[in-house]
């Protein structure tokens, strides 16, 4: 009977051998309840559901100095046992794969998280009445095999997920907030990081009991786990994110090369919190962010609307990382950047898109290209403790007058999106009105040459949105109004009043107010440089 017991005990769970059990009654008790927990015999019958129930009256009867008995003497003592035994009620109420977890399957981990999560409370409320008594000053080493488990439990039942219900998910954060407070710290943050300097944290230990379920080979088998360690991850912002950077890199990668668009997504944000915390010297250190380039770059070729949204606001924040050690010399033609091959690619597949949540992400993003972006020296927190390399100093990045040298693409995607409604918030062709006037400002000399084309386009804007009867809002229809006379304003400067002259006759012949509202406004405008120190 022990050799079969021993055999069925898998090693995962680290059941202990016969004479490797703690020597206490309690000590017993909680490796035969391990056994049932872990044997192959029990996994599909209810003897799990019994030992559940069995260790909910052991610990409610058991007083708190018995739960670490033999933490100074024996090698295998009652904390390492309740690390475990959490270990394996975490397993216990852990949600299957995704294809076999559909339907009834995830009503069921819902049942069991929400009966683990009671075991958790009762076990953490002992260690709190151990920690407030003088019988127990041992109480944080039983706390140290039990918090890390105890956290990733609290976070994969805590979050909204298929596997989770209301009272799964309350039970859960009973337990994130309960073991805050016994191991005194204020938020999940500080858990994590350390509240001082001389704490170290748990991050290291989470991302440790994380590992194994997050290689290529494992990560899949529970669903749960890339959302714990993205949200882990997001809890740890700069300067200490830094030097976890080995641990938190492969795994975010690996997550956002994935087929699902929903995993490329949750990958993607990672990199992004990474791209945003991290040292750029950090980044640029083995060419870290080249790798981070091309592995964002490639998603665009994805035609989902969310993914590109998220790729193109974590390029825009890894420009700067990239782009920080180019510097021009005069007399030689500027280098192209990584934003000119991005913005390249993304004035490819804007010119023959007809999915408008598409076009809404590509027009909403492209002003953020054209506009230029002054970086000013700032410290990051803290820094006083840390190394110079991380300052971030004052530098330019995205485009401004460099957008001259996509001129071309840009005129046929502006008209092209100009002349098709969006929708009742008109939020592409605003936002390619924007793009527009930054254009202008930042390439004027190039605009005159433009004139007759871009004027057609504004005019019918006009004229469209001004005869439009029912479709968009009046409060759009104004802005949109508002934005393309502004437009109109800007290119009659960059044409030195040409515009002036040629809306003369639409005021003498035309009987729509709002147009001649429009044409008035543009005939009032002052004259002056369209952009100062392009």
């Amino acid at each position: 009977m022990e050799q079969d017991r021993s055999r069925e005990s898998p090693s995962r769970e680290g059941a202990s051998l016969p004479g490797e059990r703690p020597s206490s009654a309690l000590g017993q008790s909680f490796a035969q309840i391990l056994h049932r927990l872990t044997s192959q015999e029990s996994r599909r019958g209810k003897d799990k559901g019994a030992a559940i129930q069995d260790l909910s009256a052991l610990i409610e009867a058991a007083e708190c100095d018995q739960f670490f008995e033999g933490s100074g003497t024996s090698l295998r003592g009652m904390p390492e046992m309740l690390g475990q035994v959490a270990k394996a009620l975490e397993k216990y109420a852990a949600p299957p794969k995704e294809q076999e977890g559909r339907g009834h399957g995830y009503s069921e981990v819902a049942e069991k998280a929400a009966a683990v999560g009671l075991l958790f409370l009762k076990l953490l409320g002992k260690i709190a009445a151990a920690k407030n008594s003088l019988v127990c000053p041992t109480w944080k080493t039983g706390l140290r095999d039990l918090a890390g488990t105890v956290y990733i439990f609290a976070v994969t039942h805590s979050l909204e997920q298929p596997w989770t219900n209301l009272g799964s998910r309350d039970v859960a954060g009973e337990v994130l907030a309960l073991l805050l407070q016994v191991t005194e710290h204020g938020s999940v943050a500080g858990f994590l990081r350390g509240e001082s300097e001389d704490e170290k944290g748990r991050f290291i230990l989470i991302m440790e009991l994380l590992k194994p379920d997050l290689n290529k080979e494992s990560w899949k088998n529970n669903p749960a786990t890339k959302h714990v360690f993205s949200w882990t991850l997001q809890q740890v912002t700069r300067p200490w994110l830094n030097q976890h950077l080995e641990r938190i890199l492969p795994p975010s990668l690996l997550i956002s090369d994935d087929y699902q668009t929903e995993n490329k997504i949750l990958g993607v944000q990672c990199l992004h919190h990474i791209v945003l915390n991290v040292p750029a010297a950090d980044l640029l250190q083995y060419n870290r962010a080249q790798v981070l380039y091309h592995a964002l770059f490639n998603h665009l070729y994805m035609p989902e609307h969310q993914l590109t949204q998220a790729v193109l606001s974590c390029l825009l924040d890894l420009f700067p990382v990239l782009e920080k050690g180019l510097h021009w010399k005069g007399g030689a033609a500027r280098a192209t950047t990584h934003c000119d091959e991005v913005l390249q690619l993304i004035l490819t597949h804007m010119e023959p898109e007809h999915r408008l949540l598409l076009r809404r992400t590509y027009a909403r993003n492209l002003p953020v290209f054209v506009r230029r972006q002054v970086y000013e020296p700032q410290v990051w927190p803290h820094s006083s403790s840390l190394s110079p390399w991380c300052q971030v100093f004052s530098f330019l990045s995205r485009l401004g007058i460099l957008t001259v040298r996509h001129l071309k693409r840009l005129e046929r995607v502006i008209i092209g999106y100009l002349e098709v409604y969006d929708g009742p918030e008109e939020e592409a062709r605003l936002k390619i009105l924007e793009t527009l006037k930054l254009l202008m400002q930042y390439a004027w000399p190039r605009v005159s040459c433009r004139l007759v084309v871009l004027l057609k386009a504004l005019l019918k804007l006009i004229c469209d949105v001004a005869r439009d009867p029912n479709l968009t809002p009046e409060p759009v229809k104004s802005t949109l109004l508002e934005e393309t006379t502004d437009c109109l304003i800007l290119l009659d400067h960059c044409c030195q009043g040409q515009v002036k002259g040629l809306l003369v006759k639409i005021l003498q012949s035309c009987e729509d107010a709002k147009v001649v509202d429009c044409m008035r406004k543009v005939q009032q405008g002052s004259k002056g440089t369209p952009c100062d120190g392009t």
